[in-house]
């Protein structure tokens, strides 16, 4: 079932119960119409309630919200000046009966059309919406205060008129029945009136201040819901603007203020991220290796990672934010290398004992270069996690390996998928002291080293995405990148 039946049968019943009040009203409850039965009262009202609710839904569409009220209105007021004109003419009413049925069904048309209008608005929400420019917005706003401020004075002002001229006109009609009608019944008849009229109008009133807040609520959920998604890193949620008072002004600079920021963001994250590259190609510059190491060796550690999410063990760990972390980060595994003298980083031949301990040394040298940018830059995910890839990306399951010779699950996640990565790409590529391996026979020597050099879990995950891995080579195969 449809927004829109669901508010026209709303509608509906707004109509059929007026209709209902007013037959009650004018055959039961009354004391002043004695010339006419409830079932014509009730005939009468049905008749041209009908005839309204047709006109409605001619002339008015129910996702227009509160440029509803005015055209509600009018249709309730002339179907109140129809009825008291029949009334006058077949039954000789006097004025004062037919300005009574004119101002109460204008009463009960002025609660009945704010009641829909509200609660079309709560409906609809948030799938209608103004798309005024902001300047618009504001020469057309209505302040929210000021409109639950009018409504409030207007449904009070209404309420003490409607009981005043009950009040007053019983009274009158006290007058002129004294020692016609006896006095209790009298007074029964004033208080029953007087009593039914107030729970209608207090009915109606009470369903209008609850759409009221219930659309209020609406707008401010919606505003928190998107700033709170916004501290929290999401900035592509957005507030519907679907009211022109200070919360659309609000909702309106709201998405604007995210969409400023989130075109800032993307300009950070796209210039980290060539910076990373371009720091970490010049890294590898002064190394026997290409741009194209630092482009495969963070696709296989995504790769891996992806497939971890899937394991019991990391699947809560490995979010799809972190994940990213880990693919953003891993070309500075080696950015340690630049302290390394050329002697020694560009050496043909095996390394000295004493060479390679000072080639050792870059991990510990590119793990406290990226401390002292976090300590600069305050401390941040991304950062952390690079410093903990530099670090660690050496380090070998039994234990072995360097710098700190961590073993097991005390060596990071992100250092155990850069070791496998690490050493499957410079497997697989020319170096001027050995050819290039087959995907195959690197394979083969990582199962070699799966439980002491790389963490079984890991070795699991490459043998799941091996494939992957060969994909990956090609598209970013070292003459690819030189010819770019």
């Amino acid at each position: 079932m449809t927004m829109l039946t669901l508010t026209k049968q709303r509608a509906a019943l707004h109509y059929f119960f007026a209709a209902v009040i007013f037959s009650i009203y004018g055959g039961r409850v009354c004391p002043f119409i004695e010339s006419i039965s409830i079932w014509q009262t009730s005939a009468y009202s049905v008749v041209v309630f009908i005839i309204m609710f047709a006109v409605r839904n001619k002339v008015i569409q129910d996702r227009a919200g509160f440029t509803n009220v005015l055209r509600e209105l009018s249709i309730f007021i002339l179907g109140a000046v129809a009825l008291a004109s029949w009334y006058i003419a077949y039954y000789d009413f006097p004025i004062e009966s037919s300005l009574k049925i004119i101002f109460g069904i204008g009463c009960l048309g002025a609660l009945i059309s704010l009641d829909l209008a509200l609660q079309a608005q709560v409906k609809h929400y948030p799938h209608t919406e103004y798309q005024q420019l902001p300047e618009q917005m504001t020469h057309m706003r209505h302040s929210i205060a000021s409109q639950l401020a009018t409504l409030v004075v207007f449904i009070v002002i209404m309420l003490t008129t409607v009981l005043t001229m009950i009040m007053v006109k019983d009274v009158r009609w006290l007058t002129e029945n004294i020692g016609k009608i006896e006095e209790q019944a009298a007074l029964v008849s004033i208080v029953k009136e007087f009593v039914f009229v107030a729970v209608v109008l207090i009915i109606y009133t009470c369903t209008i201040m609850y759409h009221w807040l219930q659309l209020f609520r609406l707008l401010l959920d919606n505003q928190q819901r998107v700033l709170i998604a916004a501290a929290n890193g999401d900035l592509t949620a957005r507030v519907p603007v679907s009211h022109q008072g200070e919360l659309g002004i609000i909702a309106y600079y709201t998405n604007e203020m995210l969409n400023k920021l989130a075109e800032s963001t993307d300009e950070v994250i796209q210039t980290r991220d060539v910076a990373i590259v371009g720091l970490s190609a010049l890294a590898e510059a002064r190394d026997n290796e290409t741009g194209g190491h630092i482009l495969r060796t963070r696709e296989y550690v995504r790769a891996l990672a992806i497939q971890l999410q899937n394991h019991v063990k990391y699947r809560d760990y490995l979010t799809n934010e972190t994940v990213e972390l880990f693919y953003k980060s891993a070309p500075l595994h080696d950015i340690g290398k630049v302290g390394i003298p050329d002697a020694i980083l560009l050496k043909p031949g095996k390394l000295t004992d004493d060479e390679f301990e000072i080639m050792k040394t870059h991990a510990m040298i590119g793990a406290e270069s990226l401390a002292v940018a976090e300590k600069q830059m305050g401390s941040n995910s991304f950062l952390a996690i690079a410093r903990e890839i530099a670090l660690s990306h050496h380090e070998k399951w039994d234990g072995s390996g360097y710098p700190y010779q961590l073993s097991g699950d005390d060596i990071p996640l992100s250092g155990r998928l850069m070791a496998l990565a690490d050493v499957y790409d410079a497997l697989i590529s020319k170096r001027v002291y050995k050819p290039a391996f087959s995907h195959d026979k690197a394979k083969e020597i990582i199962l070699a080293g799966n439980g002491s050099h790389f963490d079984p879990a890991v070795v699991e995950a490459f043998i799941n995405c091996e494939q992957m891995f060969v994909s990956i080579a090609l598209t970013y195969n070292d003459e690819k990148e030189q010819v770019a």
